[in-house]
């Protein structure tokens, strides 16, 4: 993580989250919201705003924090680009800048870092008992930036050391000898310090028990991993409203339900289950409420983002569900009325050992229609190296209609229920120009 120039504003002596009165935090409104005013200077375009807004909608999500655009509020937040990556720490009282430069400090995690010392946060590695778990090399950091590692007595919480706070600097910041590091894990010193893709569970933690947050949210930021309802498989408890967001490390978010027991109720108005494209609630559906014990398809989302939530509510309780997520390369959930897809590259040759999964999911009681515009995938007997499958339903184990390779002539397929899977399979060798493929979702008649 490198930022530039400082990284905090130095009119202030207060420690972050050692606030006796409580006036350097932003105070909760009776809606159970904190409320954080800002103002995005016009020297950003369009874009930059869109990112940091983009950035701040993620800790809306995962906390009880808002930071809203600001209309006549004395106490607010100035953010412009005035040089640097760099903050107040807490709430001043009137205007108090934000530097976020446009080249350098829109990374989502260098957007966290800045607003997190807005909210009173401090710095990780500053802990008072840090010295448990790194080794600050001063001879490394200029004179100028050595605040920036001075230890501080802070509240921390009750919450552990997190290497992987984005409020923790990595290795080499603000090092005046290059290749050298400003700081070493201990006593491993392989660990990874910091990050820049945003907060860290343990960020959102602390947020949530500094202001008394009442949310149940959960960070999942691993290539895979497993999902599920509390107590599962035991019953969930009642009157939950509770979130997971997936952030991978790249490419897109893979999720398959494999176990679902959500109290059935007509339309799913009671308990449910949503899958959002995205990390906020107005993302795009790849998932809309469900419930009952129905299978659910493979959800694939368009990045490495992805945010499931789960509600119940005041009567009857079920098993929950459970899920695994993992990384993919290719693929996606396909939620339009109609569409068009394609293999990777298409009409160029398709890349080597890939493995692609479309799901295409429409409102129950719809059917599915498929049509092959153009097709070539090489051809075997049995087409066992490289295919393309088609599937009545949203599974890998939903029934086959169909594997195919060379260049077969295809009907229109149809769909039983409003569920469809296409799997497409490539070995090591010899490429073929792939597929186009348009589908219809059709209604009840």
């Amino acid at each position: 993580m490198l930022f530039e120039f400082g990284d905090i504003a130095k009119n202030t002596m207060r420690s972050a989250i050692s606030c006796p009165s409580e006036n350097c935090y932003w105070p909760k409104d009776s809606d159970g919201f904190v409320k954080v005013p800002y103002e995005l200077s016009n020297k950003y375009t369009s874009r930059v705003k869109l990112i940091i807004v983009s950035a701040l909608k993620e800790i809306h999500t995962m906390t009880c924090i808002r930071f809203v655009p600001r209309t006549t509020e004395v106490d607010y937040v100035e953010v412009s680009p005035i040089g640097g990556c760099w903050s107040h720490r807490g709430r001043l009282g009137g205007k108090q800048t934000l530097s976020l430069l446009q080249n350098g400090c829109l990374w989502r995690g260098v957007i966290h870092h800045e607003f997190n010392h807005v909210l009173g946060f401090f710095h990780e590695h500053v802990r008072s008992d840090r010295n448990k778990y790194v080794r600050i090399q001063w001879k490394n950091i200029g004179e100028g930036f050595k605040d920036n590692f001075t230890p501080a007595k802070l509240n921390n919480l009750g919450l552990p050391y997190d290497y992987r706070s984005v409020m923790h600097y990595g290795k080499y910041d603000f090092t005046i000898n290059a290749g050298k590091p400003t700081i070493l894990p201990f006593p491993n010193k392989d660990q990874i310090l910091g990050q820049v893709n945003g907060l860290s569970t343990l960020d959102y933690l602390k947020i949530n028990k500094l202001y008394k947050c009442n949310v149940c949210s959960t960070l999942l930021f691993g290539d895979s991993g497993i999902v599920m309802t509390a107590n599962y498989p035991l019953s969930y408890t009642n009157n939950l409203n509770c979130v997971w967001l997936i952030r991978a490390s790249s490419h897109q978010v893979h999720l398959n339900f494999y176990d679902v027991d959500i109290q059935s109720s007509p339309h799913c108005s009671k308990d449910y289950v949503k899958v959002y494209d995205g990390d906020t609630r107005a993302s795009r559906m790849l998932l809309d409420k469900s419930c009952g014990k129905k299978e659910l398809p493979l959800l694939i989302a368009s990045t490495n983002i992805m945010l499931i939530e789960f509600v119940s509510d005041s009567s009857i309780s079920a098993n929950g569900f459970a899920a695994a997520y993992k990384v993919g390369k290719c693929g996606a959930t396909l939620t339009a009325m109609s569409g068009k897809f394609s293999s990777q590259f298409y009409p160029k040759k398709y890349p080597f050992n890939t493995e692609c999964f479309w799901t295409i999911v429409a409102p129950r009681g719809y059917r599915i229609s498929i049509e092959l515009e153009d097709f070539g995938i090489e051809f075997s007997v049995g087409c066992v190296f490289d295919y393309f499958i088609i599937r009545d339903g949203g599974t890998i184990n939903a029934p086959l209609i169909g594997r195919y390779c060379g260049t077969p002539d295809f009907p229109s397929i149809i769909s039983t229920g409003n569920y469809m899977m296409v799997h497409m399979y490539s070995d090591d060798s010899i490429g073929f120009k792939g597929f186009l493929a348009k589908y219809t979702m059709i209604p009840p008649s």
